[in-house]
């Protein structure tokens, strides 16, 4: 065999080794490729099958704002003239149900109103059980949309379902709580994920 032969010999086997390569080269990248999307598939079954449920769930039937603006002043106990104050404040009074759908007791203790306003979110607490009752002793016009209340700090057995009624005050004008972009509720549980509930139903005012 002549150089010139031994040659293109020497080539045809290169390229034909190189083309196997690349071959196989090519088959490991679709196996990689293949054996990734696998592995992502597993994981998200994984995940998504294994994700708990939330222990609580909460709807929120009703809500209904009192706004008022309050002005103090007169005279004070030896006649002098008391300088006139002025503040604002807004009632929210929401009536919500929380069912349990776990297996436990679900110990509540805090109940949180959250507004979000041009400046940002606004919170208040609910009131404990015995200031809700004292709001309409002080406010006697609101006692004809008395409603049972909702503790604050209440156990909910597992398959139990309740009902009841909480108030909030923030101290706003009327104005600010009418330009309001939002609000929202979060109920805290010991040992549990806060839960977060949006309103579906219209706001009125009383």
């Amino acid at each position: 065999m002549s150089l010139l032969h031994q040659e293109a010999s020497s080539q045809s086997d290169d390229a034909a080794r190189g083309e196997s390569f690349t071959r196989g080269t090519s088959h490991v990248v679709w196996a990689s490729i293949a054996a990734t999307i696998l592995v992502t598939l597993a994981i998200a079954i994984y995940v998504i099958t294994g994700e708990k449920p939330p222990a609580a769930t909460g709807t929120v039937l009703e809500v209904w704002a009192h706004p008022m603006h309050t002005e103090s002043g007169g005279f004070d106990a030896n006649g002098a003239s008391i300088p006139k104050e002025s503040f604002d404040q807004v009632l929210v009074f929401s009536h919500v149900r929380l069912h349990n759908q776990s297996q436990q007791p679900l110990f509540l203790y805090q109940i949180l109103t959250n507004a979000t306003l041009a400046d940002g979110v606004h919170t208040a607490y609910a009131a404990p059980a015995r200031d809700y009752d004292r709001v309409f002793l002080a406010y006697p016009e609101l006692a004809q949309w008395k409603a049972p209340s909702l503790p604050t700090d209440l156990t909910i057995q597992p398959g139990q379902t309740v009902d009841g009624t909480f108030v909030s005050l923030f101290r706003l004008t009327k104005a600010e709580w009418e330009a309001r972009k939002g609000l929202d509720y979060e109920f805290g549980f010991q040992y549990q994920p806060v839960l977060k509930v949006t309103p579906q139903v219209p706001v009125t005012e009383r």
